[in-house]
């Protein structure tokens, strides 16, 4: 007999209505609902803490109703539950609103000049350009960008950011372009930009106190075609951190108080290879020191320049320092010996002095 017809509870076996309310009962403790006494069901608030890590993890709570077996005739309790999911259903698509203080269309989700001092914890999880620039952020959560796999353009500049978390981009294998200029960076760690391999453009610039860049910051990044370090504090960059980006188009370093000693010489030497290719900005990059060349554009030293870096001694060269460390050595001797001869010869007279007038 078909299930809702007159007849149907009256064939029910022994016991099949205790079974089916069970199962009904063993759905809303799952669920989260409590039971008290026939009274109907109340729901418990859920819990909030990181639930903008994981909102995009949480399974639809209908998949989960279609998974359980038929409970029979419609009854009052089951309506009731049915609501109350479907409630779960619509706060479990809450990720997908616009946050406060934000605009969202078209997959774009702009939050700048909001004065915000933290990141908004949910955003649409088909985001594709987010903009959180012109405000007072101070630190990004680890794993924000877990469930915004579709991001392609992420806009921080001008905030107060020191560091960002390692493996920020770990789930952002399609972000392209990246600007964190204006802000406090300190040092770009090797794990930065880690499996971030879509990146073609990361702009770095006017973070005055970015002073270090790990030889192994960029590597991987082999679409990288624009890079931005300038006017930052940056007095060295090993070549170790460029010579990985083969796709490298413009490189901007001016305005950093680079000091070109020996250590340079190998990027600047690179450099020069590139410069009409990659920078864009040469005559604004000037040496700091040493005084020599303090004030020289960056480009116009040549191998000149480091011409006393690479000194070579010949075998006369060997010879003179050698005689000159034992004419040292010889003088050093003599000079000891008639120190010690006067000294003995003042003791002695010192000595006698005093025998006389006794």
């Amino acid at each position: 007999m078909l299930p809702g017809h007159p007849g149907a509870m009256e064939e029910e076996r022994p016991g099949e209505g205790t079974r089916r309310g069970g199962d009904l009962f063993s759905l809303s403790s799952k669920l989260g609902f409590q039971h008290e006494g026939g009274s109907p069901v109340s729901a418990a608030p859920a819990p909030m803490a990181s639930i903008q890590h994981c909102r995009c993890q949480l399974p639809k709570m209908g998949d989960t109703w279609s998974q359980l077996p038929w409970p029979g005739p419609p009854h009052p309790t089951m309506l009731l539950v049915s609501l109350l999911l479907a409630a779960g259903v619509m706060h479990s698509d809450a990720g997908t609103s616009c946050p406060v203080l934000c605009t969202c269309h078209n997959q774009v989700v702009d939050c700048s000049s909001q004065r915000l001092f933290s990141v908004p914890p949910d955003l649409p999880m088909d985001t594709r350009n987010l903009s959180l620039a012109h405000n007072r952020i101070t630190a990004v959560p680890p794993g924000y960008l877990t469930c915004y796999m579709e991001l392609r353009v992420l806009d921080l500049r001008n905030n107060s950011l020191t560091e960002l978390p390692p493996g920020l981009f770990l789930h952002a294998k399609r972000l392209a372009h990246l600007d964190l200029s204006y802000n406090n960076l300190s040092h770009v760690p090797a794990d930065m930009f880690q499996e971030a391999h879509g990146l073609v453009h990361i702009d770095l610039s006017h973070n005055p106190w970015l002073r270090r860049v790990h030889p192994r910051a960029f590597q991987g990044l082999l679409q990288l075609r624009d890079l931005d370090l300038s006017f930052g504090g940056l007095a060295f960059l090993s070549l170790e951190a460029l010579e990985g980006l083969p796709g490298l188009v413009t490189l901007q370093i001016g305005g950093n108080p680079w000091v070109c000693g020996c250590t340079m010489e190998p990027l600047l030497k690179w450099l020069r290879n590139r410069v009409q290719r990659c920078t864009s900005d040469s005559q604004l990059a000037e040496c700091r020191g040493p005084p020599e060349v303090e004030g020289a554009p960056l480009f116009s030293l040549t191998e000149e320049s480091f011409k006393a870096c690479h000194l070579t001694l010949t075998l006369d060269d060997y010879l003179f320092i050698a005689f000159v460390g034992f004419v040292v050595s010889i003088a050093s001797v003599a000079t000891n010996f008639l120190l010690g001869i006067t000294a003995n010869c003042c003791h002695r007279w010192s000595k006698a002095n005093e025998e006389e007038e006794i």
